[in-house]
């Protein structure tokens, strides 16, 4: 095997390269930074740049799988033209490899996985969202995974699978939501968003990247959702963080007038519920590591104690 990745300098590209370093798969990655090329141990960068539809075609030679993960970050204010950044960066990294791949004249493709996001489900305090699930929710966050879906779709012609991975809450020592969640505690400065009873369907970053591989090994195709078989409420996650920090979690949940305040439209991000199942992904025999919430901080934070 040997795969072609998108945003491989990202978190969770990283770990993925490691993971197919373990497994001795090759690992080909594209960077719009021509500096950057051999920036990573142990695979092969080529120059890309989406927003003029560049692509060094070589990238594809001898690739059996592709797995997009390109994205501008969402957890950055939303100004009207990061909106487009965000927006463009999706859709036109997936233009660009659409159009590299066909001029490739590479056939062999076994699979095309696609990140997306469960900000494509409504807000919900009680809903327990599966694959099949169509209602898409309102706001921005949706609007994008709507069309970053519907442009991945557009590669079931040209490959023999396609899988989009709705990815939850990643959990990582290394960067993240994660990171940003508990630096207020370890400050004795934590508490939760809004009611704090909003879901978070969270995934530890190794379960993410040994999903990606489970889903190119066995050649599965459709929409999974990638977060852990057990959500967790904000305020239980906090106090999760605190307890494995050793930190006391006593301030007043923080209103979400303030949050909106502060955040603006992006604000939904931390303020929405999504309470997400995994069990079409586990059905497929695909086996956690980490399902439970508790022992996933206790591996995460292990080289703190």
């Amino acid at each position: 095997m040997r795969f072609l990745i998108t945003g491989a300098t990202g978190l969770v590209g990283r770990e993925l390269v490691k993971l197919c370093s373990e497994q001795h798969i090759e690992v080909h990655f594209l960077s719009t930074s021509k500096d950057k090329l051999d920036s990573i141990q142990g695979a092969k960068g080529f120059y890309w740049n989406p927003k003029e539809e560049e692509i060094d075609i070589d990238c594809f030679a001898g690739v059996s799988d592709i797995i997009n993960l390109a994205g501008a970050p969402i957890a950055k204010r939303w100004s009207k033209s990061y909106k487009k950044k965000i927006v463009s960066s999706r859709i036109q990294s997936l233009k660009t490899l659409m159009k590299g791949l066909k001029s490739s004249g590479n056939t062999s493709i076994s699979n095309f996985v696609s990140a997306s996001a469960i900000g494509i489900y409504p807000d919900s305090p009680s809903t327990f969202y599966t694959e099949e699930d169509l209602e898409i929710g309102e706001g921005f966050a949706a609007e994008v995974v709507e069309l970053w879906e519907a442009e991945a779709a557009k590669f079931k012609d040209i490959v023999s699978q396609l899988a989009i991975i709705r990815i939850g809450l990643v959990l990582s020592e290394r960067g993240g939501a994660l990171v940003e969640m508990a630096r207020p505690v370890k400050l004795y400065a934590g508490a939760a968003f809004g009611s704090g009873t909003q879901w978070q369907s969270w995934i530890h970053i190794r379960d993410l990247s040994r999903m990606i591989h489970y889903i190119c090994k066995n050649r599965l195709e459709g929409i999974f959702n990638g977060v852990a078989p057990n959500p967790v409420t904000q305020t239980k996650l906090l106090k999760e963080v605190a307890k494995i920090l050793s930190r006391p979690l006593f301030l007043p949940n923080i209103p979400k007038s303030i949050i909106r305040l502060i955040l603006g439209e992006m604000s939904s991000i931390v303020l929405s519920s999504q309470r997400v199942s995994s069990k079409k992904i586990e059905s497929k025999g695909f086996d956690f590591e980490y399902q439970n919430i508790c022992r996933a901080l206790e591996h995460i934070y292990a080289s703190d104690q």
